[in-house]
């Protein structure tokens, strides 16, 4: 039995964006890490960030984290065997993109290399999102309306913003409305809506994993083209929720099974 490879020694890499916020981190990425490690004990867990701006600054203050490439070379010289990548990045963009790129020179390194899916890829992960989200909302008021913040991004899967909206008001929750910093539907078209709705007050969220950089100043700052100045200067009564994704069990718990459905993969 010892000289065997039944040492199939296995490990799982969560692999995120990735932030330089400590706090956040802890409540968020570090959970989501925790969830897979409990419900993959038989595997050792490993963190990896794909986002080179977030790991040079994170070396500047004196905090290592791997990426990608560094993560799966460690447990290619520790003998591992079996690798199940677990990302989670919200939609199948370029970081996504990137990771996968990154791990294919890895696949001859190990006997298997699996990856699950990012946390929006099917039409269920986008009704499973509402769900897990709409536990995390206040009931529906007329006068107030929800505003996420999503990353957003050039990449063809940004349409992925559009169509969680869409899906939040099928489930009935027509006071969803979802921007992005860096795609389409921007704030502005998302005031466009807000506006045609006639609401007073205006609750702000993030559609992000972490609630690091744009939570804090894009979506909540003081800066006046923070959207909560934005919104104020629009006469709207602006409150602000500033939580990650991740710390929602919903979503923590979506990882996890995206995870297990790779695994189980030939």
């Amino acid at each position: 039995m010892g000289g065997e490879r039944t040492l199939h020694k296995k490990a799982l890499l969560a692999v995120s964006f990735g932030t330089s916020h400590l706090d956040t981190l802890e409540k968020t990425i570090a959970a989501i890490e925790r969830a897979l490690a409990e419900a993959f004990p038989e595997r050792t867990l490993r963190r990896a960030f794909t986002s080179g701006m977030i790991l040079r600054r994170l070396d500047r203050e004196g905090v290592h984290m791997d990426d990608v490439p560094a993560a799966l070379e460690k447990l290619a010289e520790e003998g591992y065997t079996d690798v199940l990548i677990q990302p989670t990045h919200v939609i199948n963009g370029a970081e996504y993109d990137k990771l996968t790129e990154q791990a294919a020179p890895f696949r001859s390194r190990f006997d298997r290399l699996v990856m699950g899916r990012p946390l929006l890829t099917r039409e269920d992960d986008y009704k499973e999102v509402v769900r897990a989200m709409m536990d995390d909302l206040p009931q529906a008021e007329e006068n107030t309306a929800i505003l996420y913040m999503g990353h957003g991004t050039e990449h063809f899967a940004n349409s992925a913003y559009a169509m969680l909206e869409y899906v939040f008001h099928e489930a009935g929750r027509d006071d969803v409305f979802i921007g992005t910093v860096e795609g389409y539907p921007g704030f502005d078209q998302a005031l466009s809506r807000i506006r045609a709705r006639k609401v007073t007050a205006v609750e702000l969220r993030s559609l992000m994993i972490v609630a690091g950089d744009h939570a804090k100043n894009d979506l909540a700052g003081p800066e006046e083209d923070s959207w909560r100045c934005r919104l104020e200067r629009e006469g709207y009564a602006v409150r602000c929720v500033l939580r990650g994704m991740g710390e929602l069990p919903g979503i923590q718990a979506m990882y996890v099974g995206h995870a297990r459905e790779a695994e189980q993969t030939e």
